[in-house]
């Protein structure tokens, strides 16, 4: 059981974002985690991530809980996600994010590690 609290978490570079902070919470360097990672995003007005192809084999979960983000497929479908809503994507499912507010947007990640 390992148990971690915001004070002890660091903040990295998640390539292709913008305008935002992330920060893993749980992962194989952190608590030995071996299936999945978890981390928190949060977003700045105007701050997202460009998007990210199809060539990324993990399945990603995305729930917010303070804001909005604003979510677009590879067609250009956007879906705006609220506090309290999540969206996932499948294998090798392209997106983009883009906070559209002049608040800031606070989101859990949850992305599997490959086999």
């Amino acid at each position: 059981m390992v148990k971690r609290t915001l004070e002890e978490l660091k903040p990295y570079d998640a390539p292709g974002h913008f305008k935002m902070t992330a920060m893993r919470i749980h992962g194989k360097e952190e608590t030995g985690a071996e299936k999945f990672w978890v981390g928190l995003s949060t977003f700045l007005p105007g701050g997202g991530a460009e998007y990210a192809y199809e060539d990324n084999p993990l399945e990603k979960f995305y729930y917010v809980l303070e804001g909005e983000i604003t979510v677009t497929d590879k067609a250009g479908k956007e879906y705006v996600v609220h506090a309290g809503e999540s969206i996932s994507f499948a294998p090798y499912e392209g997106r983009s994010l883009i906070n559209n507010t002049n608040r800031p947007a606070v989101m859990l990640v949850v992305i599997n590690y490959p086999d």
